[in-house]
């Protein structure tokens, strides 16, 4: 059962970046041939949109599992969480970022939730990771944990 589904699309001005990429092309190219301009643009503007939309990773909780991007942890193994936005988020980014923490950071997404990685034999101590959504993220591990200990007992 899926307790919490986020896809961390690319904030919408990126777009308009990408949409540079046709004027800038066509001036390039305009001098050689006005169509091979065109085409060249056509591409790398759907090139540029396939490699943003399809690097969008999901953060997923369900089944007892917390899958962030690729990686996965069974929610039993996280311990404390905190969730961090604004300056707190920059923070946990950079000063206060452990060197063996695992990582998934969209710099487009604001806020950051710390996961505390209970598994004595796991050299990582934590998670830090990027979501729109904090809070309902922590509510869906706490349940999905509570679920688990449930379960099990």
């Amino acid at each position: 059962m899926e307790q919490f589904r986020e896809r961390l699309w690319p904030a919408l001005w990126w777009y308009p970046i990408i949409a540079l990429i046709v004027p800038a092309t066509l001036l390039v190219f305009e001098p050689i041939n006005l169509i091979a301009g065109i085409l060249t643009a056509g591409a790398l503007v759907v090139g540029s949109l396939v490699m943003l939309i399809g690097s969008a990773p999901t953060i997923r909780v369900a089944d007892g599992v917390l899958q962030a991007g690729k990686a996965r942890i069974p929610v039993a193994l996280i311990g404390e969480m905190e969730a961090a936005s604004g300056d707190e988020a920059r923070a946990e980014r950079g000063p206060r970022l452990d060197a063996r923490a695992w990582l998934m950071l969209r710099g487009d997404v604001g806020p950051v939730v710390r996961l505390h990685i209970t598994d004595p034999e796991d050299p990582t101590p934590y998670w830090l990771v990027s979501t729109r959504r904090p809070e309902a993220l922590i509510t869906a591990i706490a349940t999905a944990r509570d679920h688990t200990a449930t379960t099990q007992s």
